[in-house]
């Protein structure tokens, strides 16, 4: 189990369970990476009872297992940005992404990032760890996003199990009424010729979109959905797909009268932290553009 004193590069385990080797403990109880193993390994950052251990020797029930994890560069530019924080342990960090953000730098896009402005609260907060993000949301995009606070974290919340477990919601307002009240689209998405809008095809891979309508606007409709599957544009390919583009979504038809993004906020993820026993939930309230979008509607 985790003993006290943990840190965002300190791992502390209090071996309860039974005897046995370093390896096999640090691999199937404490769920270290092999990756992650290789590197502790060769810098002899994992210790027992304060006492540097060889992986093949045994380690006793009540032994403490202490693990440093490294310090890390970053490689881009810290930049001074707002962010809002909505919830924070030693492993991770939840914040709030805004429109029109891009998360990570590209070539395109080397400076003004939400990366850019988490090393430098991460500098602020003397937290020296690469960005890692465990979810993605595209540039026009608002919502929460989780940010790994060390490589322990990112590698057990971006295993595919991990991430099947998230629970993902969202609010989208769409074109038009839909027909049914709630419902399920289950349509494969595979990539198009040009590598960039995604299409549903019998190619593809699995997708599952589930909605229920929260609101019927002036042509339009304000919908809660939650994801099964976690596709790129899934949401905006489904409604798309189904003759009802998101607001504000050019790239999938949408209308681009009364909105210049797609209308698209992720309002809440449950997960686990990878230190914490309980399922956590984090919510974020509708940014200010799309209730003004609802108001005019």
């Amino acid at each position: 189990m985790w003993a006290s004193g943990q840190k965002y590069n300190k791992l502390i385990w209090k071996n309860e369970l039974r005897k046995d080797t370093l390896k096999e403990i640090l691999l199937n109880d404490m769920n270290i990476s092999i990756r992650l193993l290789y590197s502790l390994k060769k810098y002899k950052q994992i210790f027992v009872n304060n006492n540097f251990y060889k992986m093949h020797e045994l380690v006793n029930i009540g032994d403490t297992i202490e693990i440093n994890l490294p310090s890390e560069a970053n490689d881009y530019e810290a930049e001074s940005m707002d962010i809002k924080v909505l919830y924070e342990d030693e492993d991770l960090m939840v914040v709030q992404k805004e429109p029109f953000i891009v998360v990570h730098p590209t070539k395109s896009h080397l400076n003004h990032t939400l990366a850019n402005g988490l090393i430098k609260l991460f500098k602020d907060k003397d937290i020296k760890s690469k960005i890692r993000f465990v979810n993605r949301l595209d540039r026009d995009t608002s919502g929460i996003l989780i940010v790994a606070k060390n490589s322990y974290c990112h590698s057990m919340l971006t295993k595919n199990d991990a991430m099947h477990e998230m629970q993902k919601k969202y609010y989208a307002i769409v074109g038009g009424h839909l027909s049914q009240e709630s419902a399920s689209i289950n349509l494969p998405i595979d990539k198009s010729e040009d590598g960039i809008k995604r299409i549903v095809s019998e190619k593809g891979q699995r997708a599952v979109t589930n909605y229920k309508v929260i609101k019927k606007l002036e042509n339009a409709t304000l919908v809660e959905v939650s994801l099964e599957t976690g596709r790129t544009h899934q949401i905006r390919v489904h409604f798309s797909h189904i003759g009802h583009p998101l607001l504000g979504d050019e790239l999938y038809g949408g209308d681009m009268k009364l909105f210049d993004r797609q209308a698209l906020h992720c309002f809440e993820l449950g997960f686990y932290s990878p230190r914490k026993p309980e399922i956590i939930h984090i919510k974020s309230e509708l940014p200010h553009d799309m209730r003004e979008l609802i108001e005019k509607l």
